[in-house]
């Protein structure tokens, strides 16, 4: 009898392909203030959870409360973060889209007023505020696409902290391995065709191949849906001379 593929194991959701709890913190969201008010809070410290490449600030606000926000470059402790309509375009406050100039630079973008933050949130990560509409504000996100949010969600001014850390070498796979488990990724991948024949569809036989096309129906039974999935088209792409 043979064994489930991996893709397919890991799509049944077990513990063992979950990313770990250990070292997460509460939620980094936005406060819910009310809009009209001014909300003062102090940075009173910076912490990593794991899995997260970006640091989160540790924000304590005038009447006690502490919130867990992703910092922006710069962010130290004893650093102020101001919470209002009124509030100054600078480094770190959180302000409606619509009352940021064009062109400013922001993070941590409410897709959803209220949601607390789920737009350019990642290390390094930052939008553009495009132009304000009657439809709304037009925000330029990182992959360079533009979407219309309503103006009333809030964005932190600056660029997320953290920037340049997936640039740093792994030098041995124990490293690797630890950052995916974090991040709940599958590592290590390993191809098909270098498997036993009763753990994947591609494997077997006296040399690797996969023995047919590697192109499959959408509609596949599970045990065998691998290699290029209702694929439009495979190989390389070849640019045709031009006459």
């Amino acid at each position: 009898m043979g064994k489930r593929p991996l893709v397919r194991r890991r799509g049944r959701g077990g513990m063992q392909f979950r990313a770990a709890a250990t070292g997460k913190t509460v939620p980094a969201k936005y406060p819910y203030f009310d809009l009209a008010e001014a909300h003062l809070g102090e940075v009173i410290d910076l912490v990593h959870e794991r899995g997260r490449d970006a640091p989160l600030a540790r924000v304590r606000f005038e009447d006690g409360s502490i919130s867990m926000i992703p910092a922006v470059l710069g962010t130290t402790i004893g650093s102020t973060i101001n919470f209002g309509l009124n509030a100054e375009i600078t480094q770190g406050n959180v302000i409606s889209i619509q009352n940021i100039p064009d062109g400013t630079i922001v993070c941590n973008v409410e897709k959803h007023f209220g949601d607390g933050g789920a737009i350019a949130k990642s290390a390094g990560g930052s939008a553009t505020v495009f132009s304000h509409g009657a439809d709304g504000v037009i925000l330029k996100l990182p992959s360079g696409r533009f979407t219309t949010l309503n103006p009333k969600n809030r964005a932190m001014i600056g660029i997320l902290a953290g920037g340049g850390t997936s640039d740093r070498p792994f030098l041995n796979a124990g490293n690797k391995w630890r950052r995916y488990r974090s991040k709940g990724h599958k590592y290590p991948i390993v191809r098909g065709v270098a498997q036993a024949a009763y753990v994947h569809p591609h494997g077997g036989g006296r040399h690797q191949h996969m023995g047919g096309g590697g192109t499959v129906s959408r509609n596949a039974p599970p045990g065998a849906k691998v290699g290029s999935i209702a694929a439009r088209k495979t190989g390389r792409a070849r640019v045709k001379d031009r006459v």
